[in-house]
């Protein structure tokens, strides 16, 4: 039987409540990161790094990942449950595995490749004869817009996998807060079905709101979010003449598109987002693969060296862990989602 909907006021809620632990987590983890950095010692950036700072961010972001990715499930569901609906998962495969997203850069290299490059600037500003408190600056800002794109990029991942998985919910609304930038305001209360990956950029000011077949969701006109700006941040957020083109009637998509710069990547031949975590040999992608492959063959690979002497051969891994949006691009249905979710360790 279905639960009785709870009213709209309650579905704000649960989305005010959800936003704001998700800004509770990006802003708690880059004061921490700016407060690491300040440890740094600008005679020995990369020695100081590697001696505390460097791991110390690493387990600062990983924890931070998991306060933004934890409470994606529990607001899907409350949502779903506030539609007077029932949740629905596949058996097997009803918990987000958070944990899975968390460790792990969005684009998935190492935590600490990707933290260590605000390094690498202070070092080429210093090299091109800034000021060391100058060069620290900057490389601190760049380390707080790293640790804050992370953070919400495992928030916004955690989201995705868990409008994936349950099938009550049919898709997600893109909001976006006051902060929003051109790009975003066009895209100000637009539809996805449930497989789309939350695209964002650096300091995105958008959220998702999930949807079901008792409420579309609520939705903002891009229209009118522009009006509600005042001219100074219209002129700022769409440039003077964007912005002026809009209020004498052009068209805000065309406008804002016309500004965009295309970007494109190639890799494996058909670009595939993949992630190197979980894949070594203690890690838990590795080893589910590896149990999966005695399963199928009923051979049993080595576990250390003592296995390897006895004659057991090593387990190879010659499949690549896919991110979660390249499994939304790739698969084609629901339920094959799911199941490769839950095969790459995104569901459990």
């Amino acid at each position: 039987m279905s639960a009785p909907a709870i009213p709209e006021q309650d579905h704000a809620e649960l989305v005010a409540a959800y936003r704001a632990a998700q800004q509770r987590a990006v802003l708690a983890a880059e004061r921490q990161a700016a407060l690491w950095w300040a440890a740094l010692d600008g005679r020995d950036l990369s020695g100081s790094w590697l001696r505390q700072v460097g791991p110390a961010l690493v387990r600062l972001l990983t924890a931070a990942q998991l306060l933004a990715a934890a409470p994606a499930q529990s607001y899907v569901d409350g949502m779903v449950r506030a539609d007077g609906l029932e949740v629905d998962y596949l058996p097997g495969a009803s918990r987000v595995a958070v944990s899975s997203l968390t460790g792990v850069a969005a684009d998935g290299r190492p935590l600490d490749s990707l933290l260590y490059t605000p390094v690498i600037r202070t070092k080429t500003l210093l090299g091109a004869g800034v000021t060391l408190p100058e060069a620290m600056l900057a490389g601190q800002m760049s380390l707080r817009r790293i640790v804050a794109s992370e953070v919400a990029d495992a928030g916004s991942g955690a989201f995705g996998v868990a409008v994936a998985a349950n099938r009550t919910v049919t898709g997600y609304v893109r909001m976006v807060r006051a902060g929003a930038c051109s790009r975003c305001a066009i895209l100000a209360g637009r539809w996805y079905r449930w497989n789309a990956s939350f695209l964002r950029h650096k300091r995105c000011q958008c959220y998702g709101v999930p949807a079901t077949s008792a409420r579309r969701g609520r939705t903002t006109d891009p229209m009118s979010f522009f009006r509600g700006l005042s001219q100074a941040e219209q002129n700022r957020r769409f440039t003077a003449g964007g912005a002026q083109a809009i209020r004498d009637g052009a068209d805000i998509y065309q406008v804002v598109n016309a500004s965009r710069s295309v970007t494109t990547l190639d890799a494996y031949g058909r670009r595939v987002a993949a992630t190197l975590e979980g894949t070594t040999r203690r890690g838990s992608f590795y080893q589910q693969m590896r149990r999966e492959a005695e399963l199928r063959s009923g051979q049993r690979f080595a576990r250390g060296a003592a296995d390897i002497e006895s004659g057991l051969s090593r387990f190879r891994l010659h499949v690549p862990r896919l991110m979660p949006g390249e499994i939304y691009r790739l698969a084609e249905s629901r339920d094959d989602v799911i199941r490769l979710l839950r095969r790459f360790g995104y569901l459990t």
